[in-house]
């Protein structure tokens, strides 16, 4: 199939190369998110797919809002079968989704309709949710919701981060969409509505909700940490100084106040609401992150974490 592949970050980029490498379809362009500027000197940088793009002499469309005509124009131009897209960054227009025959086929790391959105990793690990994975879908106008042509699970430990996550479903979910695209092909896709039931919202996780709240249970202040890490990372206040907190786990029951902290020779305990919480790493602002019994270590004045 004549291809047109949508998507901006580093993920985007591994699944195009996968793509590629399989070498099945023809990739006639790829749809990206303008170069951005990056660094001290804000110089404008291409995308991770541009990059890909560019170095295996693919066009490149950049345009600002997906809803330029000119965008419009060139892709009817390129006529692609089919449109995979991955983490693009913008809401395709109804027109832009109605000119490959084969419609727009999108990747989103959950099992849908459970965590529409756009941090679905995230909110399963904050949820506490035993499984998660992968679904490859129909792109529609309304988020998330199309109908689901492939899946895979994927079994959710309890102590891994998001970051950790995502970086097994990214592979699991370029292989899937590349076998998704081949029955799209072979025509033997079977397109499933997804239940009216079971539907979950994933917005991305901001800094000011990262904020830890001791009054909460160890547990869930854990979540919190694997939810955030890495980013935008989970954090508290410590004599009015941000301290991050990046790994954590959860501790004996030390009969602590929340937010006391009790260092020690091999963990720093830290009260909750309901058990205490160790901490394995932290980043102290404007520092490099250490382990929690090294910067526990180093405390002076009061010890009660805010």
């Amino acid at each position: 199939m004549r291809l047109v592949f949508a998507g901006t970050p580093q993920v985007a980029a591994d699944t195009l190369l996968q793509l590629l490498d399989r070498g099945r379809h023809d990739v006639v362009a790829v749809l990206t998110r303008p170069d951005a500027p990056q660094g001290r000197s804000a110089r404008p940088v291409p995308s991770p797919v541009a990059t890909v793009a560019l170095d295996r002499g693919i066009e490149v469309l950049r345009p600002v809002r997906p809803g330029d005509p000119d965008l419009a124009t060139r892709l009817a131009e390129l006529a692609p079968d089919c449109c995979p897209i991955v983490a693009y960054g913008g809401l395709i227009p109804p027109r832009l989704l109605a000119l490959p025959g084969k419609g727009w086929v999108n990747v989103h790391f959950s099992l849908l309709p459970r965590w529409r959105g756009a941090a679905p990793v995230q909110h399963a690990i904050l949820a506490g949710d035993q499984v998660t994975g992968v679904t490859v879908f129909e792109l529609v106008e309304d988020l998330d919701a199309g109908p689901v042509l492939a899946t895979r699970t994927y079994p959710l430990g309890g102590r891994e981060t998001s970051g950790e996550v995502l970086a097994d479903l990214q592979d699991i979910g370029a292989a899937l969409l590349a076998d998704t695209l081949d029955a799209v092909e072979d025509g033997t896709a079977t397109p499933v509505a997804q239940p009216v039931d079971g539907i979950t919202l994933a917005p991305k996780l901001t800094v000011p909700a990262a904020r830890i709240d001791w009054a909460q249970p160890a547990a869930a202040i854990d979540r919190q940490v694997r939810a955030n890490n890495p980013s935008p990372m989970a954090w508290t206040d410590l004599h009015g100084e941000r301290l991050r907190v990046l790994r954590s786990a959860v501790g004996p029951d030390a009969g602590l106040a929340p937010g006391e902290i009790v260092p020690a020779k091999r963990e720093v305990l830290v009260g909750t609401g309901e058990g205490s919480l160790a901490l394995l790493e932290v980043q102290p602002a404007g520092r490099k992150s250490l382990p929690g019994p090294d910067w526990g270590r180093g405390l002076r004045g009061p010890r009660r974490l805010a």
